[in-house]
């Protein structure tokens, strides 16, 4: 049995973009994530080491993301679920990974991606 631990709406102020004023402040980033847990033996045991520790997950990402800056959000979403898949052992994870007024004409622009296998 699989399930999915999802976040939503995970926001992080990250130094992001490819312009040199983008590079001298932070930006909001938005994260979405959905990952594969077998989640049978918590809820057999009511045990929170057999969790995926959601608020662990998201303090990982937060930390992850403001430690560098980065030119792309192809690249922060890309490393952010290899590093996921390898400190928590995720075997397959979707991130959605916004970012909101990048566009003056769009509410919010970003990327989907997907990673491993269920």
């Amino acid at each position: 049995m699989i399930d999915r631990i999802f976040i939503e709406e995970l926001t992080v102020f990250a130094q992001i973009g490819v312009y040199d004023w983008e590079q001298q402040i932070k930006q909001r980033l938005i994260f979405d994530i959905e990952m594969a847990w077998d989640s049978s033996k918590a809820a057999e045991t009511d045990n929170v080491s057999y969790c995926l520790n959601y608020a662990e997950v998201s303090q990982f990402i937060i930390q992850y993301v403001q430690s560098k800056p980065f030119l792309l959000i192809e690249r922060v979403a890309n490393e952010v679920a290899e590093q996921l898949q390898k400190e928590f052992g995720i075997k397959w994870i979707k991130l959605k990974l916004s970012k909101p007024k990048a566009v003056a004409e769009a509410r919010n622009v970003g990327i989907i991606i997907e990673r491993g296998q269920c």
